[in-house]
């Protein structure tokens, strides 16, 4: 019974800590509304997820108008699209 309390403590321990290293936009980067906006107006029609890098990105992927999924890279500071490639 110990041995099952400590697993289940150690357990959620970790997931915590996971949660604290997740990446974070920096203070000086577009606002995720606007990263999403930069990749509408790259021409995605689809967006299935967007997060931040710890590069200095927002790193996500989606459709485009020709139906195929792709990744993409927004920089930060700039908002500029700096990476677009089909996803495997």
């Amino acid at each position: 019974m110990h041995a099952r309390t400590l697993i289940t403590l150690l357990t959620g321990s970790l997931l915590l800590a996971g949660n604290a290293l997740a990446d974070r936009p920096g203070s000086d980067w577009i606002s995720i509304e606007d990263a999403l906006n930069k990749a509408r107006a790259a021409g995605y029609t689809e967006l299935h997820k967007i997060e931040a890098d710890h590069d200095g990105y927002w790193e996500g992927e989606g459709l485009k108008q020709d139906g195929r999924l792709y990744e993409f890279r927004i920089d930060g500071k700039s908002g500029q699209v700096i990476r677009e490639q089909l996803e495997d």
